[in-house]
């Protein structure tokens, strides 16, 4: 592409943007070599984004370097958070707040639980970190939305000066981060001289829009593969194709993308977010048994498991490289075990034990 920018002048381009350092970077590009193997298909680099360092880690952390700088460049004094109880995001935006010194109220649904809230996985490190918490009936989405807003404007009338999530400027700010991922991924396959066939991640949102900004903006041949944990009640290229758009503005570079140059599949949501199916069970059980690399139940396994399918149905051959794109969420393996533990059941002892 004649407008294709190098490595160091995007960089350069996201170096101008108000930061808060967090993230152990750049995060390691490896070979899964025994999963590889397993599979017969192209060599699998996975990018260790749950490796960021910042409270288990996760594409979040990323996100938060930019967030923090953005709050931090306004003056906020006060961070107003939510989404589920297992929120990976809540997690490593309390670990945010606490590096930089800031409170944080965390305004956490309970809407999908059929029983009581437990304090267990992410909850229980939100409360070890020391946010504040409330539970509500609200489910994620726009109804949660305003419940948040409504206590950052409390805090504002007590004469805080609060930063909140609001959905368009977060995920605007958020996606900068993974613009940077796509540098980090451009030279270390530079570095390793691999070309690789494609990208996967789990995403629908900042991070994904990021990365394919990021692509784009390079001149990166392999598309950006997309797997998606869920359903918006909108069209998710679209918005991602207008979020990478925004943020091209935001950085001052001529790139937009549109929603046909955005790769999104909704093929592995199946039973629902946040519930595991049969194909992200599997994948989760094979690439922690080959490689010792867990991956969660609600993200990284389907996007995994999107993978895995597209590799046994002849997508790639074995001459190829593919990068895969691990975005965190750990925790969450903690608030799932009786689940997971059915799921995975012990292997039989060799000694009859």
């Amino acid at each position: 592409m004649s407008n294709s920018l190098s490595t160091m002048k995007l960089r350069e381009t996201i170096d101008q943007v108000p930061r808060f350092a967090l993230a152990h970077l750049p995060t390691p590009l490896e070979p899964l070599q025994n999963l590889s193997k397993e599979l017969g298909g192209p060599t699998i680099w996975i990018k260790r984004d749950d490796c960021t360092g910042l409270a288990f880690g996760g594409n979040k952390t990323r996100h938060n370097e930019f967030l923090l700088g953005a709050a931090l460049d306004e003056g906020a004094d006060y961070f107003v958070w939510g989404a589920g109880v297992q929120s990976n995001n809540c997690r490593q935006t309390v670990a945010a707040c606490v590096k930089a010194g800031i409170p944080i109220h965390l305004v956490l649904s309970r809407a999908h639980l059929d029983g009581p809230v437990e304090t267990q996985g992410n909850l229980l490190l939100d409360q070890l970190m020391g946010a504040s918490i409330e539970f509500v009936d609200a489910p994620v989405g726009p109804e949660l939305d305003v419940i948040i807003a409504d206590r950052a404007e409390q805090l504002r009338q007590k004469g805080h000066r609060p930063f909140f999530w609001n959905r368009n400027p977060v995920v605007q700010i958020a996606a900068i981060s993974y613009v940077e991922c796509a540098v980090e991924i451009a030279e270390q396959c530079q570095h390793e001289q691999i070309d690789p066939a494609a990208v996967y991640v789990s995403s629908c949102g900042s991070t994904g829009s990021g990365l394919a900004l990021g692509a784009a903006a390079l001149g990166m041949s392999c598309p950006v593969k997309n797997i998606a944990p869920l359903t918006w009640p909108w069209n998710t290229a679209t918005d991602m194709a207008e979020v990478a758009s925004d943020v091209a503005k935001r950085l001052s570079i001529p790139h937009r993308l549109a929603s046909e140059d955005l790769d999104v599949s909704e093929d592995y949501i199946a039973p629902g977010y946040g519930t595991p199916g049969p194909d992200c069970l599997e994948a989760m059980q094979l690439v922690a048994r080959t490689e010792s690399i867990f991956l969660d139940p609600i993200y990284s396994g389907k996007a995994m498991a999107g993978l895995i399918d597209h590799i046994r149905r002849g997508d790639y051959s074995s001459e190829e490289d593919v990068v895969f794109v691990h975005t965190g969420g750990t925790p969450v393996l903690f608030a799932m075990n009786e689940a997971l533990a059915e799921a995975f059941p012990r292997r039989e002892c060799p000694f009859g034990g």
